[in-house]
């Protein structure tokens, strides 16, 4: 089928709140959208800069040296050992991979593609490109016959739930029963914060608790913008079934689909780094230390938040007046119309900004609790 018209981009409707945000005589502080604000590390840059001639077509697979630090990290960081090159594919980013999977999947009309109720809103758009139907629906033993595709997003965005290994056995077998491909999107997995996700590595869909050592059927992606500031860079991968990275391989060299060599360069050296890794986590928990009570003693209430770059918030009434009133702070987040029908008096706060920024948003919250 043709593409039909699609909606207007949601963020387009934050120019009005925006705009009164940076008339604040202190300046604009802007915690609406994730966005990276610290350095990439130098290592990495380096490694970009050294590969700048780039003269020869690149792989759509990935260089051998990519797939096999893709395959290390996935051991050492997230507890998936085993993968073989053909199991793992680089992505232009991880936005373009979650738009595009149910179209490389061939689906279509009469598939319903399942994602959280609570969700970043690509997964709905990339079920509208290729036809297929999106479904918010947390509860596998919802998801209809008509399933093709699942989408798992631990921690979460918007609202930094984790899911924890049975639940994830639970949709593996749900989504196994229905035939259905499921795909674990797991950009945030470096950041636990709260409960046992402070000192516990938050599971990965590809664990062998979950799988049972049985790929089939299961995708895990993930991104470098957030743990290695590359979100410049569209730096990302996916890895799983061998059947299906062989599938999103082919439909990929057809279509050009091919992260730059020298991109590849700079992931190879990111993925092998852990130690910056760390320090971007600990600049993160200083500014979720500063921002969440901040948030608190202005009356909001913090929902889930366990995990991820985000604090998901409500004051009780619909979330576009209490953007209404944080932009009169000279403060933007994220409303929760944006991410679904479900969370309409949540409000997204984002921790990508930087300290400076984050200690004059927790001040002007904390005037407003007075």
């Amino acid at each position: 089928m043709a593409l039909g018209a699609l909606p207007d981009y949601p963020w387009d409707e934050m120019a009005p709140y925006a705009a009164r945000a940076r008339a604040h005589p202190d300046g604009i502080v802007d915690l609406s959208i994730g966005s990276p604000v610290d350095p990439t590390p130098p290592l990495v840059a380096d490694a970009l800069k050294a590969a700048t001639d780039a003269h020869s077509y690149p792989q759509t697979a990935g260089t051998p040296a990519l797939r096999s630090a893709i395959a290390s990290w996935f051991e050492r960081r997230r507890g998936v050992p085993g993968l073989g090159d053909d199991s793992v594919l680089p992505t232009i980013g991880s936005k373009e991979f979650v738009a595009w999977l149910p179209f490389m999947l061939g689906l279509g009309e009469g598939d319903v593609v399942a994602h959280p109720l609570a969700a970043y809103p690509t997964y709905e758009m990339g079920a509208r490109l290729a036809g297929a139907t999106p479904l918010a629906a947390d509860d596998p033993s919802s998801w209809p016959a008509e399933t093709k595709l699942v989408w798992l997003n631990s921690p979460g965005n918007p609202d930094g739930r984790v899911l924890d290994v049975p639940a994830l056995q639970a949709a593996v077998s749900r989504a196994r029963s229905l035939g259905a491909v499921i795909v674990g999107d797991e950009c945030y997995a470096e950041l636990g914060w709260d409960g046992r996700w402070a000192s516990e590595p938050v599971p990965s869909i590809l664990d062998p608790r979950v799988t049972g050592g049985d790929l089939t059927g299961v995708l895990g992606a993930y991104s470098l913008s957030k743990q290695s500031n590359l979100a410049g860079y569209r730096a990302a991968f996916v890895a799983g079934d061998p059947a299906l990275i062989a599938r999103l391989v082919t439909v990929r060299k057809h279509a050009g689909m091919i992260p730059p060599a020298p991109v590849q360069a700079a992931m190879e050296v990111a993925l092998g780094d852990d130690a910056h890794v760390a320090a971007q986590k600990a600049l993160y928990a200083a500014r979720r230390a500063v921002l969440r009570p901040a948030i608190e003693a202005a009356g909001l209430r913090i929902d889930e938040s366990v995990a991820g770059l985000y604090l998901w918030a409500t004051e009780g009434r619909d979330a576009w007046s209490t953007i209404s009133d944080l932009a009169s702070l000279g403060i933007l987040a994220g409303p929760g119309h944006f991410y679904g029908a479900h969370f309409p008096e949540h409000v997204r706060f984002s921790l990508t900004a930087t300290d400076e920024r984050i200690d004059a948003a927790a001040s002007r919250l904390r005037s407003r609790g007075h």
